[in-house]
């Protein structure tokens, strides 16, 4: 029996039609517990980012509170932040938020303001509803 030295290399070189199956199955495997993972892995970090959100706002309610000085008042809410409120426009120094705009949680609700606060007496509670986007639930996200 011959043997040529140059097909049989070409022969062992080259991947088996199962050897290309094994490798399909497994990056669909992988893909399919990405996937199923993913909502886990983004559902925290929105969280997060609700967190961020609400302790940035630390800072515009300062800048109110240096001019104004007080914090705006439950019924005033956060739009006191882009919108003079009424009877004290002369010494407000806004829009105190970049965008001027208030911001909203990542589930698109708006966020929560209550001043005097319930968790926070002496300032301040500001809140988001949560993933489940109901108020006064355990998921809720706020500044105490």
């Amino acid at each position: 029996m011959l043997c040529n030295p140059k097909t049989d290399r070409a022969r062992r070189s080259a991947f088996t039609l199962f050897e290309i199956l094994i490798v399909v199955a497994l990056i669909a495997l992988l893909a399919g517990v990405a996937v199923v993972n993913a909502d886990k892995i983004f559902g925290q970090s929105q969280e997060s980012i609700a967190g961020i959100v609400i302790k940035e706002m630390k800072i515009p309610l300062g800048a109110y509170k240096i001019a104004m000085g007080g914090f705006p008042t439950t019924e005033e809410g956060l739009q006191a932040l882009v919108t003079a409120p009424g009877g004290d426009s002369g010494r407000w120094r806004g829009p105190y938020l970049e965008d001027k705009k208030v911001p909203v949680d990542p589930w698109g609700t708006a966020l929560f303001y209550r001043c005097p606060g319930t968790h926070n007496t002496d300032r301040y509670d500001i809140w988001s509803a949560g993933p489940d986007r109901k108020e006064g639930t355990a998921d809720d996200i706020g500044n105490w």
